[in-house]
C-alpha cells in the first residue's frame, strides 16, 4: 500500500464512528438507511454462477441515466449477469423499479481497504463500471490488484471539483492511472481529468441523452393528463428543500386563475414536509397517492411518488427543475426536453453546466435568477402558446443531436477482447 493511500485508509479508519452516526442520523427520517447494513462493510449473501458485469450508480440520478447502458449490456452479452451497486436507499429503490429481477442489486461498500477487497473478491467482475464521479481510491485499487478492468464512464468533472483534486494532485494521479479507462461527457470534462493525470480518456457524450420514456410511462402520463383535466399544467420538478416556499411566490406571482400547480420533491422523505408546508400557507391541494378526482377548489398537486418523473413531465405544459433555485447545482433537465417541453432553470445548474448551457442555447430551455423572474417566465409563456411549442420543438431536436453516447461507452469497454 501506498503511503498516499495509507494515510487515507488511516483517516477513513479514524471518521468511521462519525460516518455510522450520520447514517443513524439518516435513517430517522428514512429507515432504510439501516437495512442491509452488512454489505456497507462487504458482508454479501452467496454471489451468482454467471460472469457478473458491474456497474456503480451511486443514487437515483445515476440509475435512471445508466438505464440505457445496462439494457445494452444485457442484449449484447446475455450470457452475464448484471450487479447494480447503490449507496442510497433511494437509489436501490430506483434499480428494483428499472430492472425488476433481471439485475441484481446491492450497497457498495464503504471505500475501507478492506471491505473493497471483499467485495471484488466475492463477485468476481469481469468488468467493473463507475458512473460520473464516484473516484474511491481503494475500490479503484482493489480492482487493480484483482485484475478487474474498472472504467469511469458518463464521468463529469466539474472546475470546483477539479481544483478540489488538485490539492491532492500525486494522489489524485496515482488513482486515475488505475482506471482502465474513462468515457467523459464533454471535451471540457476530458480535459480537467487529463490535468489531473488521467491518460485513457475518451469524450463519449452524456448517457442521459439516450435515456427516453418507456411507453407505460406515456400512458401514466396520459391517465395523470386526463386526471388534471383541462387546465394548463405547470410542473415543479425535483424541488429541494427551501425551494418549494420560492415556486409557490412564483406562482402566485404568474397570477394565473385557472393554474394547476404540481410540486415533485426529489426525495421522498420529504413529502410530508412539503405537505405540511402548503397546509400551513392554507393551499389546497391533493396527494397523487390519493388519486381521487381533482376537487374544482385544488390549486395544487403534492407527487408523492417515486419513478413516475417522465410521466409527470408528459402530462405538464410547462417545466421547472428544481434544486437550480438554490446554490445545489440543479437537477438533470433533460428528462423534461426528452418529452418536448418548455424548460425553465435557476442559477445554479453547476451540476449539469453543459447540458444546461446547450439547451439554453439551442431555445430549448430559459434560466431565471430568482423566483421572482421565475414567476415572470411562467406568466410569460402560459400567455404565449406559440412560444410554449417552439421551445418544445427545439427541445426534441435537442435531445436527438446529442444521442449516441451509450454506443460510444460500449464501444470504450472492448468488452469482447476482454471477455
Amino acid at each position: 500500500m501506498s503511503v498516499r493511500r495509507a494515510v487515507y485508509s488511516m483517516l477513513l479508519h479514524l471518521l468511521l464512528p462519525l460516518v455510522l452516526l450520520r447514517l443513524l442520523w439518516r435513517s430517522r427520517r428514512q429507515p432504510a438507511y439501516l437495512d442491509h447494513l452488512g454489505e456497507r462493510f462487504g458482508f454479501y449473501a452467496a454471489a451468482r454462477a454467471a460472469p457478473i458485469i458491474w456497474l456503480h450508480a451511486v443514487s437515483v440520478g445515476e440509475t435512471r441515466a445508466a438505464e440505457p447502458l445496462i439494457e445494452q449490456l444485457g442484449e449484447r452479452w446475455p450470457d452475464h449477469h448484471i450487479l447494480l451497486t447503490h449507496m442510497t436507499p433511494t437509489g436501490r429503490e430506483a434499480g428494483e423499479h428499472a430492472f425488476g429481477n433481471r439485475v441484481s442489486r446491492c450497497y457498495l461498500p464503504y471505500d475501507l481497504p478492506w471491505a473493497t477487497a471483499r467485495f471484488v473478491s466475492h463477485f468476481g467482475p469481469r468488468l467493473g463500471i463507475l458512473l460520473e464521479t464516484e473516484l474511491w481510491p481503494n475500490l479503484i485499487h482493489a480492482c487493480c490488484v484483482q485484475s478487474v478492468p474498472l472504467f469511469l464512464v458518463n464521468a463529469r468533472l466539474s472546475e470546483r471539483s477539479a481544483r478540489g483534486y488538485a490539492r491532492l494532485a500525486g494522489f489524485s494521479r496515482e488513482t486515475l492511472l488505475e482506471l482502465a479507462g474513462i468515457g467523459a461527457q464533454t471535451a471540457a470534462d476530458a480535459r480537467r481529468f487529463c490535468a489531473l493525470g488521467a491518460e485513457r480518456v475518451t469524450v463519449c457524450g452524456n448517457l442521459k441523452f439516450d435515456r427516453s420514456p418507456r411507453p407505460l410511462d406515456l400512458e401514466l402520463g396520459r391517465r395523470f393528463r386526463s386526471w388534471f383535466g383541462t387546465r394548463p399544467v405547470f410542473l415543479a420538478a425535483s424541488t429541494r428543500e427551501g425551494e418549494e416556499e420560492k415556486v409557490l411566490s412564483a406562482v402566485q406571482q404568474a397570477a394565473h386563475p385557472e393554474l394547476l400547480t404540481v410540486i415533485v420533491p426529489r426525495h421522498p422523505q420529504r413529502f410530508d414536509e412539503v405537505a405540511r408546508l402548503l397546509e400551513q400557507r392554507g393551499l389546497v391541494y391533493q396527494r397523487r397517492s390519493s388519486y381521487q378526482p381533482l376537487a374544482p377548489d385544488t390549486a395544487l398537486v403534492l407527487g408523492d411518488s417515486m419513478g413516475e418523473m417522465y410521466a409527470y413531465y408528459a402530462a405538464c405544459d410547462l417545466a421547472f427543475v428544481g434544486g437550480s433555485l438554490l446554490p445545489l447545482g440543479g437537477q438533470n433537465l433533460l428528462e423534461a426536453c426528452a418529452l418536448g417541453k418548455p424548460t425553465l432553470v435557476g442559477p445554479y445548474t453547476f451540476n449539469f453546466a453543459e447540458a444546461t448551457r446547450l439547451a439554453i442555447d439551442a431555445g430549448a430551455a430559459l434560466q431565471v435568477g430568482d423566483e421572482r423572474e421565475l414567476g415572470g417566465a411562467i406568466a410569460l409563456l402560459l400567455e404565449h402558446p406559440e412560444q410554449r411549442e417552439q421551445m418544445g420543438a427545439a427541445a426534441l431536436a435537442f435531445m436527438r443531436q446529442h444521442q449516441g453516447a451509450t454506443q460510444r461507452t460500449l464501444a470504450l469497454l472492448q468488452m469482447d477482447s476482454r471477455r
